[in-house]
C-alpha cells in the first residue's frame, strides 16, 4: 500500500505524475514555473484564485496598491520591461493586474495552470520519492518536488470579536474582498485595523463615505509614499537604467536599489541629520526606512531620532492636536522601523475632515459587533459597512494551512508548533523534496518580493538542475542544519530592534502564535550562505 492509500487520499483513475507542483501564482511560483519549463522538467502550477497575480488577485480593496516602487516591483528579464510601460510610481492593484496579464500572455503560462484549484493536503511517499497531493475539488497528482510559492499573505486572520455573525450591515476583510468591489459611496464605514491595507482603505472611504469611523488600537507610522505619474517618455527614460537597478539588488537588506547610509545616526551633527532626513523623506517609499542610517534598526537612541523627525512631520499634517497625539504620539508606541511600514498619502490629511472619525480602542474597547455596528466601551457606531483590515498569519500560515504530511507522522503545522524550524528558509527536516519560497527564516517581509522571487527562486532552479545532472531523486535538510539556523537567525534579531514590537514579523499579531523572527534580515548575507551550501554540494542537506 502506497503512503497515500494508507492516509486515505482519494485515487480516482490514473494519476498524473510530474517532476514538480508549483502551489501559488504569484511572482515566485510564475517564475519557478516558467524557469522550470525552459529547463526541461514536468511542472504544473495550481492556483487557489481564478486569476494569475497571487496577492494581487485578492487584494482588490478600495486604494490597494503595491509600497515598492517602479521598476522594483516587476520581473528584471528585458523581455518583460522592454514593451511594458507604468503609469505609476506605486501601480495600483487593477495595474497590477494588468501586468500579470502581459506577463502571462507574453510566456504562455496559462497552459500550465490549474486555477480555481487550492491544495488541501500532501503526502510524502517515501518509497516512490513522490508527494502525494490532493486539492479540494478531488484532483490527486504525483509530483517529485512540492513548491509552495504561497506568499506571506495567503491566510488572513480575523480576532475573535463577539457578534460579527450579528452585524446587519455588509462586512469584508481586505484579504477576501469580492471581486466585484463594493460601493462605499454615501455609507457609514467603519475599519477595524490600521495597517497598510487599512491605511489604503481609510484613504479611500474618506472621499466616499458619508461617515468614517476608524478603529485604532496601535498608531500606524507610515511614511510618505511621493506618488508620482509617468508617461511613455519618461519611462523610456527610465529603462536606461534598469539594468543596473537590477544588479543591484543582490547588494542590499531590502533588495532594492538602495541600502543604507554607512554611518551612525548619531555620529553627525542635528543640522546635518535633519537634512539626511528631509533628503530621503522626499525620495519617497521605503527610502526613509530602508535607506537611512546603518544603526536605525538596531540602536534605540539613533531609532528615537527617525521616530521623532517622522513624528514632527505627522503632527504638522494634523489639526487638533489631541488627535494628532493619538496618530503620532510623543513618545513612540514601539521602535520606528520595526513594523513593517505603510505607506501614505493622504491618510492623515483624511482625520481634518468633519466626516472621518478615530476611536482609540486603547481608551474604549470594542466590546462586541452588533447588529447595528460596533459596541466600544462607551457607545454603539452604526455602520453600514464593516471593514476587517485585521492582516494576516503571515509568512507561515499559507504553508500551515495545508495539511500536510512528512516522513515523521506530524503535519508541517505541528512541526512546527513551537516555532518555525527550516534550513535557509528553503526546507524543513521530515518534509523531503517540499521546497518554499519566501518562507519563514528567509528574508520573505523584509525583501521586495520580485527580486526575493528571482534571486531565491534561482538557488531552487539551480538546486533541482544539480540533482537531475547527478541521478539524485531525494533532498532534505538536516536536523543539525535546522538548528544553526535557528540559532543563526534568533542571534541575528538579538541584534536588532525587531523583538521590541508585536509585529508579524515576529508571529505576535496571532495569539497563541510562537513568537520568532519570521524573517531573515539581510538578504546579501542570506544570498552568500545560501551560495556556500551550494558550492559544498548542498551542505546541510542529504541529497540521494
Amino acid at each position: 500500500m502506497s503512503a497515500a492509500q494508507s492516509n486515505g487520499v482519494r485515487q480516482k483513475g490514473a494519476i498524473e505524475e510530474l517532476d514538480a507542483l508549483i502551489v501559488g501564482a504569484g511572482f515566485a511560483g510564475l517564475y519557478q514555473l516558467r524557469r522550470l519549463r525552459e529547463k526541461g522538467f514536468s511542472v504544473q502550477l495550481f492556483e487557489a484564485g481564478a486569476d494569475v497575480g497571487g496577492v494581487w488577485y485578492w487584494n482588490c480593496y478600495p486604494g490597494a496598491r503595491v509600497d515598492t516602487h517602479v521598476p522594483l516591483y516587476e520581473y528584471s528579464s528585458e523581455e518583460l520591461w522592454r514593451d511594458w510601460n507604468w503609469s505609476e510610481r506605486f501601480p495600483s492593484w487593477e495595474e497590477l493586474r494588468r501586468y500579470f496579464h502581459y506577463v502571462d500572455k507574453k510566456l504562455d503560462l496559462s497552459r500550465d495552470i490549474r486555477f480555481n484549484t487550492r491544495v488541501s493536503a500532501a503526502t510524502y511517499d517515501d518509497d516512490r520519492k513522490q508527494w502525494v497531493i490532493e486539492t479540494q475539488d478531488g484532483r490527486v497528482v504525483r509530483a517529485r518536488f512540492f513548491i509552495l510559492c504561497t506568499g506571506f499573505a495567503a491566510k488572513h486572520y480575523m480576532p475573535d470579536i463577539e457578534g460579527l455573525e450579528q452585524f446587519a450591515g455588509e462586512w469584508h476583510h481586505t484579504g477576501l474582498w469580492p471581486q466585484e468591489g463594493v460601493d462605499l459611496a454615501g455609507k457609514r464605514v467603519g475599519v477595524i485595523g490600521t495597517g497598510a491595507s487599512g491605511v489604503q482603505v481609510v484613504q479611500e472611504a474618506s472621499r466616499e463615505a458619508a461617515h468614517l469611523t476608524v478603529f485604532q488600537r496601535t498608531p500606524v507610522i507610515a511614511l510618505a509614499m511621493q506618488q508620482r505619474k509617468f508617461d511613455e517618455e519618461s519611462q523610456r527614460q527610465m529603462k536606461v537604467g534598469y539594468p543596473e537597478i537590477f544588479r543591484k539588488r543582490r547588494e542590499t537588506f531590502g533588495g532594492f536599489e538602495f541600502g543604507p547610509i554607512e554611518k551612525s545616526a548619531l555620529e553627525i551633527s542635528s543640522e546635518e541629520r535633519h537634512a539626511i532626513y528631509e533628503e530621503l523623506w522626499a525620495k519617497g517609499g521605503f527610502h526613509f526606512w530602508f535607506g537611512t542610517f546603518s544603526d536605525v534598526l538596531t540602536n534605540e537612541d539613533a531609532n528615537r531620532t527617525a521616530y521623532d523627525f517622522w513624528r514632527d512631520k505627522t503632527r504638522a499634517r494634523i489639526n487638533d492636536p489631541a488627535l494628532a497625539e493619538k496618530l503620532a504620539p510623543t513618545d513612540p508606541p514601539h521602535p520606528f522601523g520595526v513594523k513593517r511600514a505603510s505607506l501614505e498619502q493622504w491618510y492623515y490629511d483624511a482625520f481634518n475632515q468633519d466626516n472621518v472619525s478615530l476611536v482609540d480602542l486603547h481608551e474604549t474597547p470594542i466590546e462586541k459587533i452588533t447588529a447595528k455596528g460596533v459596541q466600544t466601551s462607551d457607545e454603539e457606531h452604526e455602520l453600514d459597512v464593516l471593514v476587517m483590515a485585521t492582516g494576516f498569519d503571515a509568512v507561515t500560515g499559507g504553508l500551515t494551512q495545508i495539511d500536510i504530511h512528512g516522513t515523521q507522522g506530524a503535519t508541517l503545522k505541528q512541526a512546527w508548533a513551537n516555532g518555525a524550524r527550516t534550513h535557509l528558509g528553503l526546507a524543513s527536516t521530515g518534509f523531503p523534496n517540499m521546497l518554499f519560497l519566501y518562507g519563514p527564516q528567509s528574508p520573505a517581509g523584509f525583501c521586495n518580493g520580485p527580486t526575493c522571487a528571482e534571486l531565491q527562486g534561482d538557488w531552487v532552479i539551480a538546486c533541482l538542475e544539480y540533482m537531475r545532472a547527478h541521478g539524485l531523486t531525494r533532498i532534505e535538510a538536516t536536523a543539525s542544519a535546522e538548528d544553526a539556523w535557528g540559532k543563526h537567525v534568533s542571534e541575528l534579531a538579538e541584534m536588532t530592534l525587531f523583538p521590541r514590537a508585536n509585529s508579524w514579523y515576529m508571529g505576535a499579531n496571532i495569539p497563541g502564535k510562537p513568537r520568532q523572527l519570521l524573517n531573515y534580515p539581510g538578504l546579501p548575507s542570506y544570498l552568500e550562505r545560501c551560495n556556500e551550501s551550494a558550492t559544498k554540494a548542498y551542505e546541510g542537506f542529504v541529497l540521494n
